[in-house]
């Protein structure tokens, strides 16, 4: 495992090789591609701290608990709140803001405040060709030619081995509360979460649980505020409810689906339309079912070898496999977009030496 120290070894790394490199951050995801494994978890700090601009720079290696601390003392968080995979996936290790961000891991409150990608104003990276590249800053600005910065945000290091990070932070919300509605299956949930979402009620999350029939509506900012949109939301929504004034546990145990961890099965996240949802979930023959993101994002557990794609068959959206072997982690591209992804790959890692495979 080469495991730099820097982004200078990082750059020597990656030139000198002959063989394609299996990259990791934590190694929290358990993601494994052919090649020698490379880690950036020694390529660890913050950089740059501004609370007044709510500006972090970090280096890729660093992990997200440590960067969650330094903005708890400012009373700022991480508005996309990334999953922690190690509950699901049984790993060890820590999360890296450098994993995180090259995953765009975005956990419930995507709904409201964007995806993580959304939150990266900058970054550095080192090619496929052993070239530091860097773009972006500290603050959001218009960009021409390639957005670098979404572009690495979801490449899963493909493209390039991210070195350093710069973020936008948010401040913490005065309080929080979850509506709890009772009772709804799995249609009248997903027209629930819409009609939240469609009002001026601000919800920060939005999910379904069909085992228990609870669908979950989070709400935050300041507390009157917090009170009376819950109020509002009871009084348009209807039926059985209860609420939550401190969901913080049951939100983080939603985010990195503890539920599915106890279980051997096979794991899938379905991204579609919330309105086709229901139908999807229906087609399939699933052991478990989650509704995130209003029902924009279905996780599953399912036997395994358990052919999920065939079962959905055609519909508006892609399922990744999270956990499990057999099947290819990502859906198979649109011819179009594969020459497109193609034509980026060969001018960033001509050689196909990074992450091999992995994403088709």
């Amino acid at each position: 495992m080469h495991m730099p120290a820097d982004e200078a070894e990082l750059a020597e790394v990656i030139a000198a090789t002959a063989v394609p490199l299996a990259v990791v951050g934590g190694g929290t995801r358990g993601v494994i591609c052919a090649g020698e494994g490379l880690s950036t978890s020694a390529i660890s700090g913050i950089t740059l701290y501004e609370p007044g601009a709510m500006t972090v720079v970090a280096k890729a290696g660093t992990p997200v608990a440590e960067i969650e601390a330094a903005l708890a003392a400012e009373n700022q968080r991480l508005a996309f709140e990334p999953m922690d995979h190690r509950v699901l996936m049984g790993t060890t290790g820590a999360p890296t803001i450098g994993g995180v961000m090259a995953a765009n891991v975005s956990g419930p409150r995507r709904i409201s405040v964007g995806a993580a990608r959304d939150f990266l104003l900058g970054v550095r990276f080192v090619d496929g060709v052993g070239t530091v590249v860097k773009n972006g800053g500290r603050v959001m600005k218009n960009v021409t030619g390639y957005d670098l910065v979404k572009l690495m945000a979801g490449a899963h290091g493909t493209l390039g081995v991210l070195s350093e990070v710069s973020l936008k932070a948010l401040p913490c919300p005065e309080t929080q509360a979850t509506l709890v509605l009772h009772g709804l299956d799995d249609a009248a949930a997903v027209a629930a979460l819409a009609s939240a979402l469609g009002s001026p009620y601000e919800v920060s999350a939005a999910a379904h649980d069909p085992q228990t029939r609870e669908t979950l509506l989070r709400v935050e900012g300041f507390e009157a505020s917090v009170a009376y949109r819950i109020q509002s939301l009871r009084d348009l929504l209807g039926g059985e409810a209860t609420v939550e004034q401190d969901p913080t546990a049951r939100w983080d145990a939603w985010r990195d689906v503890d539920g599915f961890a106890e279980n051997d099965r096979d794991v899938w996240r379905v991204s579609c339309k919330p309105s086709d949802a229901p139908d999807l979930v229906a087609r399939v023959d699933a052991d478990a079912v989650r509704y995130d993101w209003a029902g924009g994002l279905i996780w599953l557990a399912v036997a395994r070898g358990y052919d999920l794609r065939a079962a959905l068959g055609a519909y508006d959206g892609h399922a990744t496999l999270v956990r499990g072997n057999g099947f290819a982690r990502f859906e198979q591209e649109a011819a179009g977009v594969a020459r497109l992804t193609a034509g980026v790959r060969a001018r960033f890692d001509p050689r196909g030496v990074l992450n091999a495979g992995l994403m088709g």
